[in-house]
Parts: structure tokens; sequence; C-alpha cells
């Protein structure tokens, strides 16, 4: 019985943390597409440093700005890392800018 219990317990705390480090990549994917967003639009409207404004959105959605990168024509990219469970982080990228950049 005492066994059954024990796997018991195994298996919860792996499915936690498991559910939490799905969780955390959502809200790094979501940080990273609000810090582009921002570098994005304080290159469009020069109202700040692109990776400034970037660097500050990411603190205030509870993540930390990898890298940030201006890759020409008001085109950024950036890379962003939350907490996740068990002392582990994830990570996110993402890239944005104005329509007349496009590929």
């Amino acid at each position: 019985m005492l066994a059954v219990v024990a796997a018991l317990v195994v298996v919860a705390v792996t499915v936690a943390v498991l559910a939490g480090t799905s969780a955390a990549r959502t809200r790094a994917q979501s940080a990273a597409d609000l810090v582009v967003l921002a570098a994005a639009t304080a290159a469009m409207y020069a109202t700040a440093v692109p990776c400034d404004a970037a660097g500050e959105t990411a603190r205030r959605n509870g993540a930390e700005l990898a890298s940030c990168a201006g890759e020409g024509d008001g085109v950024y990219a950036v890379s962003v890392r939350v907490g996740a469970p068990a002392g582990r982080t994830a990570s996110a990228s993402a890239r944005a800018g104005p329509i007349s950049a496009a590929p």
C-alpha cells in the first residue's frame, strides 16, 4: 500500500512540474511577443531606444530580456527567459517590424 501511495505522489509531482513548465513556456512566448512589439513600436515612433523599451516591457511582464537586435528597416528580434518549476527556465523569441519590411 505504501508503494502505491509513493508511486501516486511521484506521478502527481511529475505532472505538476510538466504543467508548470508548459505554462512557463506559454508565458515566455507571450512576453516575447509583447517585448518585440514594444521595440518595433519605439523604433517606428521614435519614442524611446527600442531595446530599452524592450527591456522595460520584459521586466514588467516578469521576463528577462536575453537579446534584442535591430535587423534593419525597423525590424527587431528579441529573446526572453522566464522562470519555470524545478529551477529551470523557459525561453522564447519573436520578430516584428513594419509591413513594408516583409520578406
